[in-house]
């Protein structure tokens, strides 16, 4: 059997997915793999696992058929290319939000007369970017070989939003210059062109790390799917009253369940709670952006 040459890199992604590497080096008839052929070989294996779903369904009762639009298509292929490529863990938090409400109700009127509307996403946004200047490993991409980490001195925050055509990443540039009106009119504004499909190609893309907000809906916490290149992503879901022991009795807090997935080649578990511990502490104690 051919020895393989391969990085480290490489034979650490065929040994998380079952490859022999020097098995796979003489089916090719050469002594170097490379990422591409580790990843080709996993696509091929996909496909043959496709057989599970060429069911005729029709067979077991009435059914109807329904066209994926283009962009849902798109997403699907980013989607199994993160999952099956990224060593993916999620670590699960939450944060006291009342400050946070108390200041958007102390900037209601001043807002009001901007035409803003202030939301706790906003609060999130200027939150997540100061964690991001603090933790650079996750202002960060990996590269293809997963041998250089490229690390952004940028910092764009990427928002998941819920269309009719399916879910769409517009980005907002530069967070790290903006205060929390302009951040909050940049969410409406990319928001309302997202349903609108009136986001333009190059407001897509290039984020540092995204947020995907399901507090609207609900849910008390979930998985988010990083979003490559990007090694970390931040999930919201539904605000709600905890009881919480101040030392002499218990007290109702609003608290937001917080959920970051990352990329554990670059991030391991002590960063990823160091780093959410922190945004907890700035979300419960706003002032603390100013400092």
């Amino acid at each position: 059997m051919t020895k393989a040459i391969a990085s480290p890199s490489v034979r650490s992604l065929a040994a998380r997915r079952g490859i022999d590497i020097d098995a796979l080096a003489g089916r090719l008839g050469r002594e170097t793999v490379v990422r591409e052929d580790v990843v080709n070989t996993m696509q091929k294996s996909q496909h043959g696992a496709a057989a599970f779903w060429d069911v005729d369904h029709a067979a077991y009762g009435p059914v109807s058929e329904e066209p994926i639009a283009r962009i849902s298509r798109v997403a699907a292929k980013n989607l199994s290319a993160a999952q099956t490529l990224i060593p993916a863990v999620t670590h699960h938090d939450e944060a006291e939000i009342g400050a946070i409400e108390d200041l958007r109700a102390k900037f209601k009127l001043e807002a009001a007369n901007r035409g803003t509307r202030l939301t706790a996403l906003a609060f999130h946004v200027a939150v997540l970017t100061r964690c991001l200047q603090e933790f650079p490993r996750f202002n960060a991409s990996l590269s293809a070989d997963g041998e250089v980490l490229v690390l952004k001195n940028y910092c764009h925050v990427g928002l998941a939003v819920d269309t009719p055509r399916g879910l769409v990443v517009p980005v907002i540039r530069n967070t790290d210059q903006k205060g929390i009106f302009a951040i909050a009119d940049d969410i409406a504004d990319l928001a309302n062109r997202s349903r609108e499909n009136a986001v333009r190609p190059e407001e897509m893309g290039g984020a540092s790390m995204t947020i995907t907000n399901l507090g609207g809906i609900g849910g008390t916490a979930f998985t988010p799917i990083v979003n490559p290149p990007e090694v970390a992503i931040l999930g919201i879901t539904r605000t709600r009253f905890q009881p919480v022991w101040d030392g002499e009795q218990f007290k109702p807090v609003k608290m937001v369940p917080l959920d970051l997935s990352y990329d554990h080649r670059v991030i391991d578990g002590a960063m990823a709670a160091r780093f959410l511990a922190h945004y907890a502490r700035l979300i419960a104690e706003p002032r603390r952006l100013l400092l």
